[in-house]
């Protein structure tokens, strides 16, 4: 039962592959089907089939054909330097400003505070550092193209918390969240106000919020209470992406195991360490893995590559067929796999360099 199984918006889930046919079918997501990833295909994320499952995406799509106005919405909690986790969803954004979406980017300072603890100094000097990230990963933040906010400083965000408040109950939320403390709570509604925000401010036109299945219980809370307080527009739809475990064989990436993980912050000796740590699909020895072929679908190698490092499908493809036939040795794909990681990265942090004074104007933050 559904009821058995809560997933946590703020981390506490483990979610393994046999979970991800359950959610789909228990919380009414769909799947994205084979002739909607060929019209959307322009989308790395779902032409790679990294995006799964989705909420209205077909309303995008006919938005796209139309040459009408959509929205694309997320944003970050600024409570620590980008991740692999974390970066997932800012290419997702960019991904589809670049096919025609205005981009919302929200600052979650409110949710940082209730849910970490961290001081409003903190989590501003951690906003542009973020920030910083996403316009170097090719975030446009012209006006036209895009919108940026912290949930501390927009009276939009406050104001719709303020309205939908009215019709939500403590067991509403502890339905869907838990027992949680009131802060919790009240950043839950701070996050419906982050995604009606497209719509409060543009007028009604289909909005995306790509995510991982982590936080489709914002999502569904979102939608109810837009069916219930703003019935002429849209239900903000969303997509989902397989969540990457941990790079080190770990279920998730977590702050307490920090092989799991790198940030983009680390220095390269760092990342390269661990990236040369990953799990692969590999079997017990050379000729097993001759023999038997590996197995990519578990290889956290393949994976990074996947997600962010390798921008040619056809590699990507090849590089598969190859491991399954036992043809591809891990030895020389980790050692692939780093150098792409270290020239990504390296040429990232430059770029961000020169880019967080812009944030730093875009937050107005002096």
């Amino acid at each position: 039962m559904v009821d058995d199984f809560k997933i946590d918006p703020w981390g506490s889930t483990s979610i393994i592959d046999e979970d991800y046919t359950r959610l789909i079918r228990e919380f009414g997501i769909e799947e994205v089907t084979d002739s909607l990833r060929v019209k959307m295909e322009k989308n790395r994320f779902i032409r790679r089939k990294i995006i799964f499952g989705h909420r209205d995406l077909g309303l995008i799509f006919k938005a796209i054909e139309k040459g009408q106005p959509w929205a694309v919405m997320s944003g970050i909690k600024p409570s620590g330097p980008f991740h692999l986790g974390t970066s997932t969803t800012a290419l997702e954004i960019v991904e589809f400003q670049k096919m025609g979406g205005k981009a919302y980017y929200g600052i979650a300072d409110i949710e940082s505070w209730e849910d970490n603890g961290i001081p409003w100094e903190e989590a501003e000097e951690t906003a542009v550092d973020n920030l910083a990230d996403i316009l170097a990963l090719g975030l446009d933040p012209s006006p036209e193209k895009a919108y940026i906010w912290r949930q501390s400083k927009e009276p939009h965000v406050k104001d719709i918390c303020f309205k939908i408040s009215r019709l939500v109950t403590q067991n509403m939320l502890n339905a869907i969240y838990g027992e949680r403390t009131f802060g919790l709570y009240i950043s839950s509604l701070i996050q419906v106000g982050d995604i009606i925000l497209p719509q409060v401010i543009e007028g009604p036109q289909p909005t995306l919020v790509p995510v991982g299945i982590d936080q489709d219980p914002h999502l569904r809370l979102t939608r109810d209470l837009t069916r219930r307080n703003y019935k002429n527009f849209f239900l903000p739809g969303a997509t989902y992406h397989y969540l990457l475990a941990g790079i080190d064989g770990s279920e998730k990436m977590a702050k307490r195991n920090p092989n799991s993980y790198f940030t983009f912050n680390e220095s390269l000796d760092s990342i390269e360490r661990k990236v040369k740590g990953a799990l692969t699909g590999g079997r017990k020895n050379l000729k097993e893995q001759k023999e038997l072929g590996g197995e990519p679908q578990k290889c956290m190698i393949y994976k990074m590559l996947m997600y962010h490092f390798e921008e040619d499908d056809e590699k990507l493809a090849k590089d598969f067929e190859m491991c399954v036939k036992g043809e591809l040795m891990c030895g020389d794909h980790k050692r692939e796999c780093v150098e792409k990681v270290l020239r990504f990265i390296k040429a990232h942090k430059e770029k961000k360099e020169k880019l967080i004074d812009k944030a730093r104007t875009l937050l107005k933050i002096e």
